[in-house]
C-alpha cells in the first residue's frame, strides 16, 4: 500500500459523509432490479435465455454513480500534501523608521504648484523605491505622533500607505520630540547591526511631550542615528485659504518659518546627517549613499517553512469524469426502456 506520511485533509468531518455510501449502493441496485422494461403473464422464457453482454454490464451504473460520489467527497474534504522546503536565500538590510511630517504647515506651496507635503511624499517614495532588502517602518506626526507602518519588507504596502497619507487627520502641530521616540521604541529591540531613523519635516518643533534635542540625545546613547530632511523654504510662502464667501480655494503670502539649525544640531548629536530638499536629485543620492555604508546584518535566515499543495481539484475532476461517463451509458448503450 502507497504510504503518503504528508497527506492531510483540510475538513475531515466531511469523510463522515462516506459511511452513507454502502446505503446509497444498497438502494441504488435494488432500484435498478426493481425496474421493469416489459410485463409479462410469465418470464420463464426469459429465463432460460443467457443474457447478453449488454444486460451483463448494467451493474456499472450505480457503481459508477458510487465511485463519483466517493471522489466528490473526499475532494469535500480537501486533500493536500504538506510540501516542506527550507529558504535557500538570506536577506541582509539595516532597519529604518521614516518619521513623516503630517502638520498643516507641510501645506505651504514652496515648490508651487507642489507643497511641502507633495515634494515629502514624492521624495518618500523614491527612497523606499530604491532600497533592497532593507526594513522600513512608518510613523506619521502632527501634533501627535503614531506608527502607521512598522518594520516591513513589503514596500508595496508601505508606498501605498504613502501615498494615502495627507494633513489634518492628526491634531495640528509639529511634535518632533514624540515623532522620534515613536521611532527609537520600534528600533530599540531590533537585532539589526545598523539602525537608522529618517526625520522628514519643514523643521519647527511646536508640541508633544518630549523636545527633539532629548530624543536626539537617547537616539545617540542606542547608537542610532537620525537623517533630518528639511521640506522648505521658509519666508513668505503660498498657503492655501478656503474662501469663505465662494468657496473656493485661494493662496495667500504668510510667513510659515522653518528651523534648518534644529535639524542640523539633531543629526549631529545622534551622529547623522541633515539635508535640505530644495535639490530632490542630490538629496536622494547624499541619503542613499549614506545609508549604504552601513553595515548590513541578516534580516531573514535560511530556515525551513511548508506549504501546502491542493489535491481536491483532481478527485472533482475525476468525480466529473465518472458521472458523465455513467450518463452517456444509462442514456445511451445501456439505456433501459419502460
Amino acid at each position: 500500500m502507497l504510504a503518503m506520511p504528508n497527506l492531510h485533509f483540510h475538513s475531515p468531518f466531511a469523510l463522515w459523509l462516506l459511511a452513507l455510501l454502502p446505503i446509497a449502493l444498497a438502494f441504488s441496485i435494488r432500484h435498478q432490479r426493481r425496474r421493469a422494461a416489459l410485463r409479462f403473464a410469465s418470464t420463464a422464457l426469459f429465463s432460460a435465455q443467457n443474457r447478453g453482454m449488454r444486460a451483463q454490464l448494467l451493474w456499472l451504473i450505480p457503481i459508477l454513480k458510487m465511485l463519483g460520489l466517493f471522489l466528490a467527497i473526499v475532494a469535500l474534504a480537501r486533500p493536500q500534501i504538506q510540501e516542506r522546503y527550507t529558504r535557500k536565500h538570506t536577506v541582509e538590510g539595516i532597519d529604518i523608521m521614516i518619521a513623516l511630517d503630517l502638520s498643516t504647515s507641510m501645506e505651504a506651496a514652496d515648490f508651487k504648484p507642489l507643497n511641502r507635503m507633495n515634494v515629502a511624499k514624492q521624495v518618500l517614495a523614491e527612497f523606499i523605491e530604491q532600497r533592497g532588502n532593507d526594513r522600513i517602518g512608518l510613523v506619521v506626526f502632527a501634533g501627535l505622533a503614531y506608527t502607521q507602518v512598522p518594520l516591513t519588507l513589503d514596500y508595496g504596502i508601505l508606498k501605498q500607505v504613502v501615498g494615502q497619507l495627507k494633513t489634518g487627520i492628526i491634531q495640528d502641530g509639529t511634535a518632533i520630540g514624540d515623532a522620534l521616540a515613536s521611532a527609537l521604541l520600534r528600533l530599540r529591540n531590533s537585532e539589526a547591526k545598523s539602525k537608522v531613523i529618517v526625520l522628514i519635516t519643514d523643521g519647527e518643533n511646536n508640541a508633544g511631550l518630549l523636545s527633539p534635542l532629548d530624543a536626539a540625545h537617547i537616539a545617540a546613547s542606542y547608537n542610532i542615528p537620525i537623517y533630518t530632511i528639511l521640506v522648505g523654504k521658509g519666508g513668505k510662502v503660498p498657503f492655501p485659504r478656503n474662501d469663505p464667501l465662494f468657496g473656493v480655494i485661494e493662496w495667500i503670502e504668510i510667513d510659515i518659518p522653518i528651523n534648518s539649525e534644529l535639524l542640523e544640531e539633531v543629526s549631529a548629536i545622534s551622529g547623522g546627517n541633515a539635508y535640505i530638499s530644495t535639490d530632490k536629485q542630490s538629496l536622494e543620492q547624499g541619503l542613499q549613499s549614506a545609508l549604504n555604508t552601513f553595515e548590513r546584518s541578516k534580516l531573514l535566515d535560511g530556515t525551513p517553512e511548508s506549504n501546502y499543495r491542493e489535491l481536491f481539484g483532481g478527485f472533482l475532476l475525476a468525480a466529473f469524469l465518472l458521472w458523465v461517463i455513467q450518463m452517456i451509458l444509462q442514456n445511451g448503450p445501456l439505456r433501459v426502456l419502460p
